[in-house]
């Protein structure tokens, strides 16, 4: 059952209307081990909706997606890229992959729409892990049992209380997919310190 990390960044919030400018994700086995990572940028099919404000959070501008892929073909190298690491066949279902992220169902909304518009069947299941919900229940568990922990749900804050950060200071795709995936690692690398009284 591999897991697919995923981070997207975007023109905005609406997935109807914003377009995603960039995807970084890692792939891991079953064990949480690195398989393989990957980043691009994407053209945006409505390039009138790239604001300065998008600009200025992602560190993106249109000159730099000037030779971008465009969607289907980014959806394309995308899925080639996965089937290489797991040495899958065209033929062969992509739908044990398992999309993890921070607040990952927004990510895998875009990415659905993204494939949507290009009449692409979504190629991976329904299956999620979300390191936002993962870390409402690591919280009350530190809680219970009065250990520190991070003030909020932030990815910055449950990276920087595993002694991680990211080296920019503008959101990259593939920066955010690492720490995310860096985050799972800790918390199941903590479930086998923890004692859970009946």
């Amino acid at each position: 059952m591999p897991y697919l990390i995923l981070d997207l960044e975007m023109t905005g919030g609406e997935t109807v209307y914003h377009d995603v400018i960039q995807i970084g994700a890692v792939l891991a086995n079953d064990d949480w081990k690195t398989l393989s990572e990957f980043q691009s940028l994407v053209y945006p099919a409505h390039e009138e909706n790239f604001t300065s404000a998008a600009e200025e959070v992602q560190g993106i501008s249109m000159a730099d997606l000037e030779a971008a892929p465009m969607p289907y073909e980014l959806l394309e190298n995308f899925e080639t890229w996965i089937r290489k690491q797991l040495k899958r066949q065209a033929s062969v279902s992509l739908t044990d992959i398992v999309v993890c992220g921070q607040s990952v169902i927004n990510d895998i909304n875009f990415l659905d729409q993204m494939y949507a518009d290009q009449n692409l069947e979504w190629p991976f299941s329904y299956r999620l892990v979300d390191l936002m919900s993962l870390s409402v229940v690591f919280y009350q568990i530190f809680d219970a049992n009065k250990m520190p922990r991070p003030k909020s749900y932030s990815l910055k804050a449950v990276s920087a209380f595993f002694g991680l950060q990211r080296e920019d200071v503008t959101h990259n795709a593939l920066e955010d997919a690492k720490l995310t995936y860096q985050c799972f690692k800790k918390y199941f690398e903590l479930i086998p310190k923890l004692k859970l009284q009946p």
